[in-house]
């Protein structure tokens, strides 16, 4: 293990192995009867309201043509807690440089609404598309047309990271703006298995692996980018964000024990070390940032992100080495990590539980008690939901309920209800069981 300077140290002892146990008091069931969705693998609210909530569809299957798709939509559900909510697109992807890409874990993964939206009309999304005939991943603004109904102008786009992606799977995609007002946003490692592209140690080879943070606004003190192909600039070679001025690998000059050049540093990095983190959220209470991040063979995990963090991939996976000689470990059983200046995650649950975990969101209402003040998250593979809470700095975690295909988790605006989107085009909620 390579440790990092500029990691926090969390030792592996945080992790409670309590027994799990299914619970009957929670009911899984339609948030909005009668309302389906294409692929869906993103849920946004729109900040300020309580009557609206976005759905991210990933990609429309094409009948006319096998294994192929058309452009990803934003569904956008309105009157959420009147009884009587409708839906409708107001956005329809459409790139004009290459062509999307929505085939297995690619597509249209990711949607954020700027929190001054009313007044400045920007969002922003992260999609898969092939220039030239090879993959990328981008990070894109578009604005909302002016006039009601709302509804995005798809030739408004202006791309802010176009990344060039080896391989079609570990794509993140993730989208938020935090609590300090700036835009999050997930990379995977590249893709393959085992960090075959050698990506996840590293802050200067382009946006892999990472979680990163970027002020969209260029708010006085902010600097500008390091340079990189990635980076979309103007005419005058000017990125169109910023680095806020606390990011903590600014002034990096070295990552795991290797010596950096400055300039090529990826300053945008919040937290690193990661496989694929699929889906983050904000704790509404405390403001922390939760992540899922998808294990190789072994080991699923769930983090609490901070600032240059160093979460150990592909040195270790959960709380074990990674063994990339042996990564299904049929020769001998992994060895626990020793404590390290690598980020520990909270928790870590192995093959008999599920293989892909899908990071959930808070319940931070009083209308389901079960979960009241958990982490919610579920299990893409196994389908199991999992409430996760901490107790004299222990994680434990109990299975709530099952169902399938968990893509991505949200909160309804109206009465922050633990909500869940699945592949099979439901959109369903926690409740209490009647």
């Amino acid at each position: 293990m390579k440790p990092s300077s500029l990691a926090p140290v969390l030792l592996a002892a945080v992790l409670a192995l309590a027994p799990l146990r299914a619970d009957d008091t929670v009911a899984v069931e339609a948030a909005f009867p009668g309302l389906t969705f294409s692929l869906p693998v993103a849920l946004a609210p729109y900040p300020g309201k309580r009557d609206v909530l976005f759905v991210v569809e990933k990609g429309d299957p094409d009948p006319a043509a096998k294994n192929s798709f058309l452009g990803g939509r934003i569904q956008m559900i309105e009157g959420v807690g009147s009884g009587q909510p409708t839906k409708r697109a107001v956005f329809q992807l459409q790139v004009k440089d290459g062509k999307f890409e929505a085939g297995g874990e690619c597509g249209l993964l990711g949607f954020a609404l700027h929190p001054d939206v009313e007044k400045n009309r920007q969002v922003f999304v992260y999609y898969s598309l092939k220039i030239n005939g090879k993959l990328h991943q981008r990070l894109s603004r578009f604005l909302v047309s002016e006039g009601q109904p709302f509804k995005i102008d798809p030739d408004s786009e202006q791309p802010l990271m176009t990344q060039l992606d080896p391989a079609s799977n570990h794509n993140g995609g993730d989208v938020h703006f935090g609590p300090d007002g700036y835009l999050y946003f997930s990379c995977g490692d590249g893709g393959a298995g085992g960090d075959a592209f050698n990506n996840a140690g590293f802050i200067n080879k382009g946006f892999h692996a990472a979680v990163y943070r970027i002020d969209v606004d260029k708010k006085p003190g902010s600097v500008a980018p390091n340079p990189h192909p990635s980076v979309v600039v103007d005419a005058q070679g000017q990125a169109f964000y910023a680095i806020p001025a606390d990011n903590p690998f600014l002034k990096a000059t070295s990552h795991r024990g290797q010596a950096l050049e400055p300039k090529s540093v990826r300053t945008e990095t919040w937290a690193t070390g990661l496989r694929n983190p699929w889906r983050f959220s904000f704790d509404p209470k405390t403001g922390a940032c939760f992540a899922g991040d998808v294990g190789q063979n072994l080991f699923e995990e769930v983090d609490i992100l901070v600032a240059g963090g160093d979460y150990g991939w592909s040195e270790v996976e959960g709380l074990h080495v990674y063994n990339k000689k042996d990564a299904s470990a049929k020769q001998a059983p992994a060895k626990p990590a020793p404590a390290s200046a690598f980020v520990a995650p909270i928790y870590e649950y192995d093959r008999k539980l599920g293989n892909s975990v899908t990071g959930g969101v808070f319940c931070r209402n009083d209308r389901t008690p079960a979960i009241r003040d958990a982490y919610v998250f579920g299990d893409y593979a196994s389908g199991r939901l999992f409430a996760l809470r901490e107790k004299d700095g222990k994680w434990a975690a109990e299975v709530i309920a099952k169902d399938m295909t968990i893509s991505a988790f949200g909160n309804d605006p109206a009465n922050g209800d633990v909500l869940f989107v699945t592949l099979a085009g439901q959109l369903k909620r926690l409740a209490p069981r009647k």
